[in-house]
């Protein structure tokens, strides 16, 4: 086996700078670049990797100096929104306070499913120098650090204590980034030592590798279902959201919804799902909603979700939707949504996927 020395932070800025995010007949860079502050435990690693790179391969991973850690974490997860997830940015702290700046962040991005890669540096595996600056000291438990706060904010997260241990943790980073019903914030905490220690990287871990956005189409026993409820509703409506957009279905939502006459309410991230002036796009619905979009959601009989999370503004507090016999179909990707509403039909799919067969399925309803 091909190998070459370098150090652990080294081998990570390679490898995100090799990773691809494949979605049908699109592909670019998972990790578009890095945005970070330097301070106390990460000059020597991280910083000292990417100033190389900097130098050596320009374009491998670029790196943007950030002024608040907070504030870079959002920037990366606006650029995830606006790239359908398919890219985002890694997110470089110090030790302390700069990882702890970076904790609402993690909660938006993870609240929201979208990807964003932390590295918070971490206080010596070694503790060999105990306590360091800015540490978390606590009499009880002695392995606990600020980063332990990023566990319940994280869909995934490690603490890379020793350099061999860079390989499982990169590789499941990259396995829920690109995961469309596990993404989030994604969290490798990195201590200061191990940063800056040298090991014999594996060529095939430096090489190219290609992430593929999965399509699953909905199941067809349960399609059937849904295009009968359809069919039979009064007053259906489509609510849609953020998945819409992620799919890539809003071309698909358009012809969905110009055959079959159903309107359409928006949650926030489900703005833009229709062209705002489009006849049947009745702006957003819930707590921030419009008054057209409101009312047709409070005598709606059938509420069709596609891609939405039912947040407390799209949802106003399970007041939006008030008639008694409401029933609601959820088509969502992740069956954690899918299955919201005690009277949901759930349709765990991808939205895309979904809306094209309910258009075959549905062809001369209107």
């Amino acid at each position: 086996m091909s190998t070459r020395r370098m150090t652990v932070s080294q081998a990570l800025i390679e490898f995100l700078g090799h990773q691809y995010t494949v979605d049908g007949d699109h592909r670019e860079r998972t990790i578009a670049g890095t945005f970070g502050i330097f301070g106390h435990g990460n000059v020597a690693g991280i910083g000292q990797a990417l100033k190389q790179f900097s130098v050596d391969e320009p374009t491998l991973m670029p790196f943007y100096q950030a002024r608040n850690e907070q504030g870079m974490v959002h920037e990366s997860v606006a650029f995830s929104r606006m790239t359908r997830r398919r890219s985002t940015f890694a997110c470089a702290a110090s030790v302390g306070p700069g990882a702890s700046n970076m904790l609402t962040g993690a909660a938006v991005a993870t609240t929201n499913r979208l990807p964003v890669l932390l590295l918070p540096s971490d206080t010596f595996a070694t503790r060999v120098s105990d306590p360091v600056l800015q540490q978390l000291e606590l009499p009880h438990d002695a392995t606990i650090s600020v980063n332990d706060a990023f566990k319940p904010l994280s869909r995934f997260f490690d603490r890379v204590v020793r350099p061999e241990q860079l390989y499982s943790a990169a590789l499941g980073a990259m396995r829920v980034l690109t995961d469309p019903v596990e993404t989030g914030a994604v969290t490798i905490a990195l201590p200061e030592d191990v940063q800056a220690e040298a090991i014999d990287v594996p060529l095939e871990f430096l090489a190219d590798r290609e992430w593929h956005i999965r399509r699953p189409r909905p199941d067809a026993h349960l399609l059937r279902e849904v295009a009968r409820q359809i069919a039979n509703a009064k007053r259906p409506m489509i609510v849609a959201g953020g998945g819409v957009i992620y799919s890539d279905a809003t071309e698909a939502l358009k012809t969905f919804v110009e055959a079959t006459g159903i309107p359409v309410g928006m949650s926030q991230a489900g703005v833009g799902t229709l062209p705002w002036d489009h006849a049947q796009n009745m702006g957003a619905v819930g707590a921030t909603g419009t008054s057209a979009a409101n009312r047709l959601a409070r005598k709606a009989d059938l509420i069709i979700g596609i891609g939405t999370r039912y947040s407390d503004f799209t949802a106003a507090s399970r007041t939006a939707f008030q008639n008694p016999d409401v029933k609601f179909i959820n088509i969502n990707i992740a069956s954690f949504d899918a299955f919201k509403h005690g009277s949901a039909t759930p349709v765990v799919a991808d939205a895309r996927e979904s809306i094209d067969e309910l258009i075959v399925a549905l062809s001369g309803f209107s």
